[in-house]
């Protein structure tokens, strides 16, 4: 009878209960058979297993961090898919977590309305910590966090919270990188093109850039610093439009653009909306290497950021954390590295 009972549940809705009457053994021998390390007799793990075969059971890792109060889950609050670099860093982050078993939860904060119901969606999956991807969301959401004791990492943000571990890239030296890159290439008008709300790495890397400038001795080099009004592709090109709608002796001679996606844009309407040729008429670096930036249709020199490197550190840090609430924060910044093609090479 029990047989029968257990043999008409639905494929993936067996509970550990129809494993053990299948399987002719307590709950607590599937219980540890599931468990790594625990002990329990071959001839027991065999039955178990070919029961749970029979029925497609698979362990409930959400029932069992409940009952054994240790999430599993771990909240990864991004700004949208649409943000390309972060699409990048999600793959590493996923690889990380699960040389801790961990798993991923993902949050979009994009809407600042739903902020405060997506802060309680994560809590209420009771999220073993939460790693805050670049640029997002607003500090307040890790504040937050922090209140209710939920382990906190942060990636290419401020390092001013406290019991927040932070890993960034070199966003200052990455500045430094491009602006030595663009005056190389003999550009004496430079502008900074910067995301809009500008985010800490943003500004971190117009200051670099500024600073390099500064320090190069040369009086007729010019810097320029706008700031678009949207993100992405369109927002890069939205900003050439009003960049370079001048006269030829005010148009910028060497760009340097806040990440690869306001380059693309940028590009492309220089290109076919101005007749304008790159690198010939004017240089441009972006910042963080996106597949697209080696594309032929770009070449698009840029400032490249450790993806793996950030997403490995961040990971470390958060269960480190998770492990030890109290010990102090840290903040790790990793190198960036300028690499050529050809909108700089002239």
């Amino acid at each position: 009878m029990n047989e029968e009972v257990s043999a008409e549940i639905p494929p993936g809705w067996a509970t550990a209960a129809d494993v053990a009457i299948r399987a002719g053994v307590s709950r607590s021998a599937v219980s540890r058979t599931f468990t790594p390390g625990a002990s329990v007799s071959q001839a027991t793990r065999e039955r178990v297993l070919k029961a749970a075969d029979e029925l497609g059971y698979q362990v409930n890792r959400l029932a069992r961090s409940v009952n054994q109060r240790q999430s599993t889950l771990v909240g990864v609050v991004i700004p949208g898919m649409q943000n390309e670099f972060v699409v990048q860093l999600l793959g590493p982050i996923i690889r990380n977590l699960a040389r801790y078993s961990l798993a991923p939860l993902l949050m979009d904060v994009r809407d600042p309305e739903q902020m405060e119901s997506s802060l309680h969606y994560l809590l209420q999956y009771r999220v073993a910590g939460v790693i805050f991807t670049s640029g997002s969301p607003p500090i307040e959401l890790a504040r937050e966090y922090l209140r209710l004791q939920v382990p906190v990492a942060m990636i290419n943000r401020d390092a001013s919270l406290e019991s927040v571990d932070v890993v960034s890239s070199d966003n200052r030296h990455g500045g430094v990188l491009a602006a030595r890159c663009l005056i190389a290439a003999g550009a004496r008008r430079l502008a900074y093109v910067n995301l809009p709300m500008g985010t800490y790495s943003g500004v971190s890397r117009g200051a670099g850039f500024s600073e390099a400038v500064a320090l190069s001795g040369q009086d007729s080099i010019s810097v320029e610093l706008l700031q678009g009004k949207i993100s992405g592709y369109e927002g890069g090109a939205a900003v050439a439009r009003r960049l370079l709608d001048r006269p030829p002796e005010l148009r910028p001679e060497g760009i340097f653009c806040a990440n690869d996606s306001l380059a693309f844009g940028f590009m492309d309407c220089a290109r076919h909306s101005f007749g304008l040729r790159i690198p010939e008429d004017m240089v441009i670096v972006g910042f963080d290497d996106l597949q697209m930036a080696a594309a032929a249709s770009f070449g698009l020199t840029t400032i490249r950021q450790d993806i793996e490197g950030l997403a490995r550190e961040a990971v470390d840090r958060l269960v480190e954390r998770m492990s030890n609430p109290s010990k102090p924060a840290e903040s790790q910044i990793l190198p960036v590295e300028l690499v050529i093609r050809r909108t700089s090479t002239r």
